[in-house]
């Protein structure tokens, strides 16, 4: 199975990551084919309850990350926001992240508390060589080299220049980064595509095209971007998925007419593994007079 690192670092393909926020997404999206999954903040977030603007704490961020490692065997990176505070904060993040399952994580050039890229347009960058420490202290707290450090570059989004964003770029490489997250969110990708033109690979680029999501992948090849992240399209299509469910439910008045829209049980059980626990039972449980285990 190749690691985070190959996928990010080495592979000559651009790699996919699929975002998932729970054990289940995280089992579904492996079924799938996915190689590596991407911990979303956003998602992890709204399914905890809470808005992305760090108001989930880091340690129930780890307790999700943690369950998707349990349901799922591939590598995640995980999404953690600007670090949860300094340098300090970012290393404790870090360590506990990789005790917990973590293969890699992707911290952003902001400062804390965040808010989401896509809300309000005031958004403060951290100095770069303050954020430089964080990411410093983040590589010194994991010392396994299959550990992937990616610092997130908001330069663009917060409406600074390409130079500015190539000097962030350059600060963090030196720092310790093994790939850069280059981020955007205007609907094409241009700019995201001049970034890659002018860094000439230094370090792996990584995208999130969210809101210029009609580029083809071609383009993405072309330009030798190493990793795309599909970053929170389990999260919608459930929200999509489950509104329609319940406004059916309620309109019909009963569920006959949805069962054949929605996942049968026994798919929910093979994904959950039950076969495994009535092999165990079977293994570890005695048998009382009549047979049955007990």
């Amino acid at each position: 199975m190749p690691t985070l690192r190959d996928l990010i670092c080495i592979h000559d393909e651009p790699s996919f990551l699929m975002e998932a926020h729970d054990a289940l997404s995280a089992a579904i999206a492996q079924r799938a084919g996915f190689k590596a999954l991407w911990a979303s903040s956003l998602s992890i977030s709204s399914s905890l309850g809470y808005r992305d603007a760090n108001e989930a704490s880091w340690s129930e961020v780890a307790d999700v990350v943690e369950r998707m490692a349990r349901a799922a065997n591939i590598p995640i990176l995980v999404d953690a926001d600007s670090g949860f505070g300094n340098f300090n904060n970012a290393r404790l993040l870090a360590a506990h992240l990789h005790r917990r399952g973590a293969s890699g994580v992707c911290i952003e050039d902001k400062l804390f508390p965040k808010m989401n890229s896509f809300i309000g347009d005031h958004h403060p960058l951290a100095d770069i060589e303050e954020f430089c420490g964080r990411l410093k202290a983040m590589k010194d707290a994991v010392p396994d080299p299959r550990f992937v450090l990616v610092a997130r570059i908001e330069a663009l989004i917060a409406g600074y220049s390409q130079d500015e964003a190539l000097a962030r770029a350059h600060a963090y490489a030196g720092a310790g980064a093994d790939a850069i997250l280059i981020h955007s969110r205007k609907s094409d990708p241009m700019e995201i595509l001049a970034f890659a033109r002018s860094w000439q690979n230094h370090l792996p680029v990584v995208i999130v095209p969210t809101k210029y999501y009609r580029t083809p992948v071609a383009e993405y090849r072309a330009a030798h971007i190493s990793a795309v992240i599909w970053a929170n399209h389990n999260m919608r299509a459930a929200i999509a998925a489950m509104r329609n469910v319940c406004n059916r439910i309620i309109r019909e008045e009963g569920i006959a007419g949805i069962e054949p829209d929605v996942a049968p049980l026994e798919e929910l059980f093979e994904l959950m593994a039950y076969d495994e626990l009535a092999a165990a039972e079977t293994h570890y449980l005695p048998k009382t007079g009549d047979g049955a285990r007990r």
